[in-house]
């Protein structure tokens, strides 16, 4: 049963969190790590509480139950004495519970914050060596580590004190009890033999309260673990993705029209104020500016990864706000600088581009990305393993395969976010051969720096400031010398021939 709840808890919640809009995302108490570490522990120790510790809770109320009636059946009297004291017992623990809801917050979550640093620190494990900072974020993680430590300890001294005033409380409901039994066989009320059965199954009906009565803290943190665990499972996305329209035929047009946006992150910051950008089917649309100045925000808004403040964005026409998420998202596809791959086969990685495809689709995919040469050397060819984040294959080569991945989607749009920028010159010339063979006839809309990269694109538009302030061919806007495409433009080549 508790294997059976671990597994189903941790479903629901992979589940619930796949399903949250990727605003959700930016909020720094929902990085990669602190998830990670949710689902491992919250669902853990969800198990051990309603689990175990339910079992253990049932068993000693029965004891309870069972030794009082026993006790009643041997003596009344003592027995009633006795259970006079229980409620005092209890609400002492009731008070220990309230208590320690609102003293010290949750600290599954206080500890979440290290967990997210531990798990950066070993995920960037290269960068920390490289730069000696291993000592640095030792320092850092232990940091994080002193204020849940503090506070569990002060919680841990808290509950102590409480639970010896309750063990007070039992033990002295041991010595009323034969006191009491005393004065009943001095008045010639009760038997000795009769008192000490009674007393016997009242020590152990108090040994069974105080052991359930231990439980309290552990019943603390089993609410709230469930407390997180429905946190994530009731949360309802603010990007509704099973309502909508199919988009079932695509022409390939796009249009942001009078768009408003900023981030859910940094509402204050207005990124885009009236923006508008048109997007002619088969063509494509080079964005250039300075970093910030929104590039990358508009491959995000028309994958729909957030909805405008206010505006439209349209693909043929039709409001993407009224189309089915993963209906729109089917039809495109997406080369960004970093590629991801996950931690399984080359082979496996460009099937994520389309589920079910054939072995020779996956190859014909891998050929026309440039890819199938240095997959075919390796010694395990399309089985190789790539490794956490792709750290097996080299820049051009994690690239070459994410474009297979595209290849083999065949979108009828498609966003390229500085696919070549982190490359050396001939991993680019490679990389460029490839995306200009999946661009052909292809609405394609591509964010980059480079001249080589952005010439030969059909149009190209300059954001500035949260707005297009030029748009033309790379012949036309070259031409005017006062224009910020030229300004760009000029001070690249002069970081170039530095």
């Amino acid at each position: 049963m508790g294997e059976r709840l671990t597994l189903r808890v941790r479903e629901k919640m992979f589940s619930a969190i796949l399903r949250n809009e990727i605003g959700w995302f930016d909020d720094t108490n929902n990085t990669s790590s602190m998830l990670s570490s949710r689902l491992e522990s919250d669902a853990t120790l969800l198990r051990t509480i309603v689990v175990d510790r339910s079992t253990i809770l049932l068993q000693n109320v029965g004891l309870v139950v069972a030794s009082f009636i026993i006790a009643f059946i041997l003596n009344w009297r003592i027995t009633l004495v006795v259970l006079a004291t229980y409620p005092l017992i209890i609400s002492g623990h009731i008070s220990e519970k309230l208590f320690m809801q609102g003293y010290g917050g949750n600290l599954s979550k206080a500890y979440l914050k290290a967990n997210m640093l531990a798990g950066e620190a070993v995920s960037n494990m290269r960068t920390v060596a490289a730069f000696c900072s291993e000592e640095k974020v030792i320092d850092l993680y232990s940091r994080e580590l002193v204020e849940p430590s503090r506070r569990s300890f002060s919680r841990g001294q808290i509950a102590g004190a409480f639970y010896g005033v309750s063990q007070f409380f039992i033990f002295s409901s041991y010595g009323l009890a034969l006191w009491y039994g005393s004065v009943l066989m001095g008045k010639e009320l009760a038997s000795f033999k009769s008192v000490m059965k009674s007393f016997m199954v009242l020590i152990v009906t108090a040994l069974a309260m105080g052991e359930t009565l231990a439980l309290a803290p552990d019943l603390l943190k089993g609410n709230q673990m469930a407390a997180s665990v429905f946190e994530v499972l009731d949360r309802r996305t603010e990007v509704l993705g099973d309502i909508g329209e199919e988009l079932t035929k695509v022409e390939g047009s796009i249009e942001l029209r009078s768009v408003h946006f900023s981030y859910p992150s940094r509402p204050d910051v207005l990124l885009f104020r009236d923006f508008s950008l048109k997007v002619r089917s088969g063509k494509s649309m080079a964005l250039v500016g300075q970093s910030g100045s929104g590039k990358s925000s508009v491959l995000s808004l028309i994958l729909r990864f957030y909805d405008p403040t206010t505006g439209k964005v349209m693909i043929d026409g039709r409001d993407i706000k009224k189309l089915k998420i993963k209906s729109l998202r089917k039809h495109i596809g997406l080369v960004q600088q970093e590629p991801a791959l996950f931690a399984t086969s080359i082979y496996e990685n460009i099937l994520y581009g389309k589920d079910g495809s054939s072995e020779a689709e996956v190859i014909e995919a891998a050929k026309l990305a440039n890819a199938h040469s240095f997959i075919s050397a390796l010694p395990e060819g399309y089985s190789t393993k790539v490794g956490e984040r792709g750290v097996q294959l080299s820049g051009g080569q994690r690239q070459r395969v994410a474009i297979a991945r595209a290849v083999l989607k065949n979108p009828e749009i498609l966003l390229l976010d500085e696919a070549t920028s982190a490359l050396d010159v001939e991993s680019e010339r490679v990389v460029q051969q490839a995306l200009d063979r999946l661009m052909k006839n292809r609405t394609t809309v591509l964010v980059a720096h480079r001249l080589s990269t952005i010439k030969n694109a059909d149009e190209i538009s300059v954001i500035q400031d949260g707005k297009i302030v030029e748009q033309g061919s790379h012949s036309s806007l070259i031409e005017n010398r006062n224009g910020a495409y030229f300004k760009l433009i000029n001070i690249q080549q002069q970081n170039t021939q530095q």
